[in-house]
């Protein structure tokens, strides 16, 4: 049996469970409509963007809290593109495709600008209309640091970067990339791509953000043995990306050429024996201050990459080795406890969790702060699960947080 058949089997005991034991909902107060308010100027380093890709927006929530804070539009794509949050200009950057007849019809994209405070939009600017789309929305736009420039990943079906100067709010440059994808920052005027032979450039700008050189790697990784995934994590000019065989390869983007150090395995000897692989899909997580990194794993065959897992592993990176084992939150009663009227934290959430499998989470994020949270999501459950990043301790789920995506977005 699939995972899918297993979760959606496991939903529907949970919602058998439900319609057998809950009276029907009371009354609800009346909601109130009409409210206008405004962020806080200083942005909480616990808020998290979940983008969904049926509703086409990114919702902000307080992870302290569990509330709502607001939303932006995302426009027909395959899944949302993750908001940009440019704190010194006080604006949010969405990278939008509309269709004049719906679905179909004449292209057109844009980054939207939204005011940080308000969320009201504030300006757009066209670019061309060819911002590549996959499942996840990973890697395939960046804010260069400075906050000046915004780079998008273009496939149509050759690659290239759009670099829109938000500042002039005009496109200044379409860089060719072929044979290279993803967007990662790494500088005011720089940033890094992985490439299909196994290498990785770094894109040098010019001050004005048109292109002044592309710098190439060695060769560092087989892309048919054992290739890279591009759900990396970043601590300054250096980036992680992990292999589907358990690897860890290091890439600094800082320098003239990008700069790769040997990998180290993620997983021993018994543990690869024993089927353990990194999985999900935004699958990897990092903490600056403390230079943890979280990785979601599983137990499966070749082929099961994209698989959620149960269990999160802790890694000291400069160490190299595993500190501890996060077991993730079991999300089916905090996904049907909304739609059902019942509490998820109380005693009938408690007995769905214990009666459904765990489906485990497809994504994690971390906040950089000093007491870092650590969110997590499945991508068919609309919940997201909060844990503490140092303890493992679950402390919360946020509930109603959409209903089919995997993207989370620490700002």
């Amino acid at each position: 049996m699939t995972h899918r058949a297993k979760l959606f089997g496991a939903l529907g005991l949970g919602a058998c469970f439900v319609a057998l034991t809950l009276r029907a909902s009371a009354d609800l107060p009346p909601e109130e409509v009409g409210q206008v308010l405004r962020l806080p100027d200083t942005v909480s380093d616990h808020w998290l963007w979940v983008p969904d890709r049926v509703f086409r927006h990114s919702i902000l929530l307080d992870g302290d809290s569990g509330k709502m804070l607001g939303a932006v539009d995302s426009g027909a794509q395959i899944t949302p593109k993750p908001p940009l949050w440019a704190r010194t200009r006080n604006e949010i950057f969405n990278v939008d495709t509309i269709y004049s007849r719906g679905h179909r019809g004449e292209r057109h994209d844009y980054v939207v600008i939204y005011d940080s405070r308000t969320l009201a939009v504030k300006g757009e600017v066209e670019i061309p209309p060819k911002a590549a789309e996959t499942s996840t929305g990973i890697a395939l736009v960046g804010l260069l640091d400075g906050e000046r420039f915004v780079a998008v990943l273009n496939q149509s079906p050759g690659a290239s970067v759009s670099v829109i100067d938000v500042e002039t709010r005009r496109v200044v440059a379409e860089v060719q990339t072929a044979g290279c994808a993803a967007v990662f920052p790494a500088g005011p005027t720089r940033f890094g791509m992985l490439c299909g032979d196994g290498t990785a450039i770094t894109v040098h700008l010019k001050d004005t953000g048109e292109l002044d050189r592309i710098a190439r790697s060695a060769p560092f990784f087989d892309a048919v043995a054992d290739p890279i995934t591009e759900k990396g994590v970043r601590d300054g000019s250096t980036w992680w990306f992990a292999s589907f065989g358990g690897l860890l390869h290091q890439v600094d983007f800082g320098g003239e050429n990008p700069a790769a150090t040997a990998p180290w395995p993620l997983f021993t000897d018994a543990e690869l024996n024993d089927e353990w692989r990194i999985g999900g899909a935004q699958h990897l997580a990092y903490h600056r201050g403390t230079k943890r990194l979280y990785s979601v794993v599983h137990q499966g065959g070749p082929g099961s990459h994209k698989d959620p897992g149960t269990e999160i592993w802790v890694y000291d990176v400069p160490a190299r080795n595993k500190i501890d084992v996060i077991s993730a939150p079991n999300l089916i009663a905090a996904f049907l406890g909304p739609q059902a009227g019942f509490d998820a934290q109380g005693t009938l959430g408690k007995i769905l969790n214990f009666l459904v499998p765990n489906s485990g989470v497809h994504s994690i994020a971390v906040t950089q702060d000093d007491q870092p949270l650590l969110f997590m999501r499945h991508g068919d459950l609309g919940a997201v699960g909060v844990v503490d990043a140092m303890s493992g301790e679950h402390l919360r789920d946020i509930e109603e947080t959409g209903l089919s995506g995997v993207l989370l977005v620490v700002p």
